[in-house]
């Protein structure tokens, strides 16, 4: 998420957490469960009690923060009246609806724990999952991704989640079932380093990859829709395709623009230059190429590709000098014993 973006946002939010509760708890919570919703009235009640026992039997310090993202239904109020009872519920509503992944980012800067599990709030979810999720996310694993297994949608929504999900497989090579899965368990730091914006939540495994984060799928249990409807339609999965685009320059590209441009421009360049060539060849045999619409088709392919290796080169710089965050993921940094934290100015 861009600054512009993440200003409008926090402009455009109410963080509901009155003196007195979760933000004055002593206890740091472990597991920060993040939920965004949309005109989930009905299902929050049922969802948050589920949620609550779950957790409690884990016996780790928790919290539960729902994401309001723009409700037009009576989500507000129940998500105050469920806040004025719990302690550790925290409510951030949003002023308009800003879509999924805005919903999530503002989740992920408002979670402390260093465990964050996220879910939908639409009740198909099973919070029973949450156990197994954090038992598989060990010390070799940074994300674990759902795979809902049975899948209890209707024939329109399963048909182009599976091509979707195909296509993206195909085109990055990971080997998970369900990229649109909301029920995932997080390390914080995976969070922290992955930026959201458009419908970028659904490639959250994909980003993490590339950032070098360990991530892994597990089968969760899926229930049928109780309340309410699905918020999918064919334009949110036609945004989605156009985002997995940028998902693909953002993984392989982002750093070497000139790279993407590059092949293009070069590409063009020489076609064009192949074909001025064989011109140029008739034309000393002495037959007349003025007129031939193969020369204005030359000399445009090599316009053409020169002006995309012009745009790599500018990306290149507009790269190299803006403030970007690193091009690497540190694990953990071991130090010598006594070492001590000013004796280096980059750490």
């Amino acid at each position: 998420m861009t600054v512009t973006d993440q200003k409008e946002i926090i402009d455009s939010t109410e963080a509901v957490t009155p003196e007195g509760t979760v933000d004055d708890h002593p206890i740091t919570p472990y597991i920060s469960v993040v939920i965004p919703v949309l005109n989930e009235a009905e299902s929050i009640p049922v969802l948050h009690e589920e949620i609550h026992d779950v957790l409690k039997a884990l016996g780790r310090p928790f919290e539960v923060i729902y994401i309001d993202d723009g409700s037009t239904d009576r989500t507000p109020s129940v998500l105050r009246t469920l806040h004025a009872n719990d302690p550790a519920l925290r409510v951030i509503e949003f002023r308009k609806n800003f879509g999924k992944s805005a919903a999530l980012s503002a989740g992920f800067d408002a979670a402390r724990g260093e465990v964050i599990v996220t879910m939908d709030g639409d009740l198909q979810d099973v919070p029973a999952e949450i156990p197994k999720l954090l038992q598989q996310l060990d010390e070799d694993t940074d994300l674990v991704s759902g795979w809902k297994y049975p899948r209890n949608d209707p024939f329109s929504k399963r048909i182009p989640s599976g091509v979707f999900n195909a296509v993206v497989r195909r085109l990055t090579g990971m080997t998970i079932h369900d990229f649109n899965c909301g029920f995932k368990v997080y390390r914080a730091e995976v969070t922290r380093e992955i930026p959201l914006y458009g419908e970028l939540h659904r490639y959250i495994p994909v980003l993490a990859h590339n950032r070098g984060f360990r991530v892994a799928e597990a089968k969760v249990r899926h229930r049928s829709r109780r309340y309410g409807h699905s918020k999918f339609g064919g334009t949110r999965f036609a945004r989605g395709f156009f985002d997995l685009i940028t998902v693909l320059f953002l993984t392989q590209y982002t750093l070497r623009p000139l790279h993407f441009f590059g092949w293009f421009g070069v590409s063009t360049f020489m076609l064009g230059l192949l074909i001025n060539s064989y011109l140029a060849v008739l034309w000393f045999l002495g037959q007349p190429i003025g007129t031939r619409p193969l020369l204005t088709l030359g000399v445009l392919l090599m316009i053409i590709g020169g002006q995309f290796l012009v745009f790599g080169l500018l990306a290149e710089m507009i790269a190299s000098t803006t403030d970007r965050s690193t091009g690497y993921s540190v694990r953990r940094h071991l130090r010598p014993r006594g070492w001590d934290e000013g004796e280096s100015s980059r750490d």
